[in-house]
């Protein structure tokens, strides 16, 4: 503890702030921190900042640099994000005779970037008729889905199916996304991928890139 119950850090924080007005929140922590804490090889302030966010326990950008059946096992959303994933699950859903959820979701996803009110009628009836509509031809199993009728597709909103997307959704992510990571087309893509990591161009290729990250 030091003078006036201050800490030294916070003292050394609060001189650094006086002295270095132009300085970013980042690079104030890493000066004041410096004296603290000797580093053997000083770190640019950015990677400072972003070991102390590592050591909070916030996701480090190794996280971000998941792909393919890695990415696609950590979360539904993740999958969807994916075009391969995407394909890959309505394959799945196909064989399984449920494909319309996945299809009903992607184009309430789709509507929701739709701009213009004509557009927008005209995606919204195109979206009624498909999934939701008694005589749809790829009908989705939702609730709430018989008060839904033609009168709210002369007034659309980006979010007037959203309840019903979210339902879908969840559908999806506790039945058949689960079922999903256990099925031949998942195991098998995935196979294929570590086939292709370890094969010997692949190997050649990091080792290439290993050296010219360390030259």
């Amino acid at each position: 503890m030091g003078i006036n119950g201050t800490q030294p850090g916070e003292r050394e924080l609060d001189r650094c702030r006086a002295q270095h007005t132009d300085l970013s929140p980042p690079q104030l922590l890493a000066r004041s921190l410096a004296w603290l804490w000797p580093l053997p090889a000083v770190l640019p302030p950015a990677q400072l900042w972003q070991e102390i966010n590592d050591s909070e326990g916030h996701p480090s950008s190794s996280h971000h640099t998941l792909k393919g059946t890695s990415k696609w096992a950590t979360s539904l959303e993740n999958l969807l994000e994916d075009p391969e994933g995407v394909k890959r699950f309505r394959e799945f859903l196909k064989k399984e005779f449920s494909e319309e959820n996945v299809l009903f979701w992607l184009a309430c996803e789709e509507f929701k970037k739709t701009q213009g009110k004509k557009q927008m009628q005209e995606k919204a009836k195109e979206i009624y008729m498909t999934f939701l509509s008694s005589k749809a031809s790829s009908q989705v199993n939702v609730e709430g889905q018989s008060r839904l009728n033609e009168t709210i597709l002369e007034t659309p909103h980006p979010l007037m199916f959203q309840k019903l997307q979210d339902q879908i959704f969840n559908l999806m992510k506790y039945d058949s996304y689960s079922r999903f990571l256990k099925s031949d087309i998942f195991l098998n893509h995935k196979k294929s991928e570590e086939q292709e990591e370890n094969s010997p161009e692949a190997q050649t290729a990091a080792k290439r890139a290993s050296r010219i990250y360390n030259t």
